[in-house]
């Protein structure tokens, strides 16, 4: 670990940064150029101590997931990312095999969407990040690990998971992740992760090993759908997709047209997930 090196870089991306690259309000006077060290921290989610200590060469070594974290806040890109890994005597993700760095470019877009549910996704499925409006719609996907991350694999050994479609969508739902679990399987090949989920998936669920030998593909979204929310009913919204150049993330929007009773749910859900977000405990 080179803590001279790692210092320096952290300093240097996040003086470079502004609040408005990241979403922040411009707040009060700034006496140094860049984000503050509470806000990187904040955006991390790390204590502001943990961070300053790397910043002043006193930290210890960040874990891959601190890394990850950092790499995001700081909205670094590929090269950028491989740098901080090293110099922090870790071994860089591979960039096909690495789920946990966002894409910059959406990352830019998913700061600015606040009032309608968003999120990236690789192209397994995984949640990279989702905004407050996402985690009220579907609870916090972050909890997940192992192949359990991929919407895919959840959606075929964890009847919960279908709960927020309604019963006579489910069967097309089905044939939509299976499709798209082909589509990223042809790209990465059967050596990676979607290689795995595909060996796992067909040993331990009929339903999908039966969608499998159909040999359907696709990478797409519906343009509509009707999501079932616990408390608000069903709610019915409209989906776009925003690929990176290699189709290996997606961000996805939700949205309603105004004056329909989708758009006023949106509302009600965004007071409702503000409410349970102050009600929550905090252990960070």
């Amino acid at each position: 670990m080179d803590r001279a090196a790692l210092a320096e870089f952290l300093r240097r991306h996040r003086e470079a940064l502004r609040p408005e690259d990241v979403a922040l309000p411009p707040g009060a006077r700034r006496r140094a150029p860049g984000l503050r060290r509470e806000e990187v921290a904040s955006l991390a989610v790390m204590s502001t101590d943990y961070y300053t200590r790397l910043e002043q060469r006193r930290g210890p070594q960040p874990s891959d997931q601190m890394l990850a974290s950092l790499a995001r806040a700081l909205r670094l890109n590929d090269d950028e990312r491989a740098y901080l890994y090293r110099v922090a005597g870790r071994n860089a993700p591979a960039r096909l095999s690495a789920p946990t760095h966002v894409a910059p470019a959406l990352l830019r877009v998913l700061d600015h969407l606040d009032d309608t549910p968003a999120m990236i996704l690789t192209d397994l499925n995984e949640t990279l990040v989702q905004n407050r409006m996402a985690v009220a719609l579907f609870g916090d996907a972050s909890r997940h690990t192992g192949l359990s991350r991929s919407a895919i694999y959840r959606w075929f050994t964890d009847p919960s998971e279908r709960t927020i479609y309604p019963e006579d969508d489910q069967e097309r739902q089905s044939r939509a992740q299976v499709a798209n679990l082909r589509a990223a399987h042809g790209l990465r090949g059967p050596g990676s992760r979607a290689g795995t989920l595909v060996r796992t998936l067909q040993r331990t669920s009929a339903e999908f090993a039966e969608l499998w030998d159909r040999h359907e593909v696709a990478q797409r979204f519906e343009d509509h759908k009707t999501l079932l929310h616990p408390e608000l009913g069903p709610i019915e919204l409209d989906c776009q997709a925003l690929f990176t150049e290699d189709q290996s993330q997606t961000l996805l929007v939700l949205t309603a047209p105004p004056r329909t009773e989708g758009h006023e749910k949106l509302g009600l859900l965004a007071v409702l997930g503000l409410n349970r977000f102050t009600e929550a405990p905090s252990d960070i």
